[in-house]
């Protein structure tokens, strides 16, 4: 359990500053979209470290979500998805607290934007429930690739309900990161099964997490996102449990994956609304690409499940991708032409 205090030290220093960032608003530079006009423009020059700072934060995200993959593992056999979704969202709802509390940041809870967060949240535990459940029905660099199409969905999503522009840089970051993701799963339509098809549709409900999430920031701090988040998905989580009257309550042996399953929830639910604070969806979610190559490593050390030379080179076609994203969004602005503009 290693990760749990640096989980909580993450969280706290980050609900810190995004306090501190609300502070100063409606500058020259500032890049909030209004409620009326949800449109995005690039990256601004005065701020030519918030890609970088974007993709740093997604580091954080990358590590909770595999960290969360390999507990949920652990523990597929003795609980339901639905009960691990409760337990996970209890132990994020007191770190929430307790940390927003400590920093004087409970003050900014409000049921302002309460429609959204429902709408968003279920969206998400439906998602998160069939990603759980896919989690145990097929091999761990299958189900990661299959997820990863959600990039794909978020990069043609965003310019219709976000605003966001597509430049050639992020179309080829997306089709660089898909390919690779080919080439590591290599995709057999014959060999179809409900575990493959609910990893197919949790993509879909998180790339539209991703999306409801971007709206949310425009004027919703982040704690007041990971207060509904946990919220919301523990009374969906035990509701879900209860309907066929048998809860399974955590022992000695699933109780510490449960907890760790609930740190790295918020931790990476955290980083991901800090970097879509900062930067486009578009350049942000396919970041997440590089988590395939690190679970497929992590499934072959932990569960002997084999690692081929095809995850190798899958993992270099990301990473290729991502890296031409990175360097267009540092670049000054004006050097990537869009494609499409809305």
């Amino acid at each position: 359990m290693q990760g749990l205090p640096f989980g909580c030290a993450q969280i706290g220093g980050a609900l810190w500053t995004s306090g501190a960032a609300r502070v100063s608003k409606g500058g020259p530079h500032d890049r909030r979209m209004t409620a009326a006009n949800p449109k995005e423009e690039p990256m601004p020059d005065a701020r030519p470290n918030a890609a970088l700072r974007a993709a740093l934060w997604m580091t954080g995200a990358i590590a909770a979500f595999s960290a969360m993959a390999i507990a949920g593992r652990q523990i597929g056999a003795a609980h339901d998805t639905f009960e691990i979704m409760g337990a996970r969202s209890a132990v994020g709802l007191a770190l929430v607290l307790v940390i927003g509390g400590a920093r004087g940041q409970l003050g900014q809870l409000s049921t302002r934007r309460l429609p959204g967060h429902v709408l968003r949240n279920i969206v998400h535990f439906t998602g998160q429930n069939l990603w759980f459940w896919a989690l145990t029905m097929i091999p761990l660099a299958q189900l990661f690739a299959l997820e990863f199409t959600m990039p794909i969905w978020v990069l043609l999503l965003a310019p219709l309900l976000l605003g966001e522009r597509m430049t050639r840089p992020r179309a080829l970051a997306a089709a660089l990161g898909f390919a690779g993701i080919l080439i590591v799963a290599r995709p057999d339509p014959s060999a179809l099964n409900p575990g493959v098809l609910a990893a197919a549709a949790s993509a879909v409900c998180f790339a539209l997490t991703s999306i409801l999430t971007k709206r949310l920031t425009v004027d919703e701090p982040v704690i007041g996102i990971l207060f509904w988040l946990t919220l919301l998905q523990m009374a969906f989580g035990f509701a879900g449990a209860a309907l066929d009257g048998h809860v399974t309550w955590p022992t000695a042996a699933t109780a510490p994956w449960l907890a760790l399953i609930g740190a790295s929830g918020v931790l990476a639910h955290l980083s991901l609304t800090s970097a879509l604070r900062l930067a486009p969806a578009s350049f942000v979610v396919p970041i997440d690409f590089t988590r395939l190559p690190l679970i497929a490593v992590l499934a072959a050390l932990f569960y002997d499940e084999p690692l081929d030379p095809w995850v190798l080179l899958g993992g270099a076609v990301v990473f290729a991708g991502i890296w031409i994203n990175l360097r267009a969004e540092l670049r000054p602005k004006g050097h990537s032409p869009a494609v499409t503009k809305p």
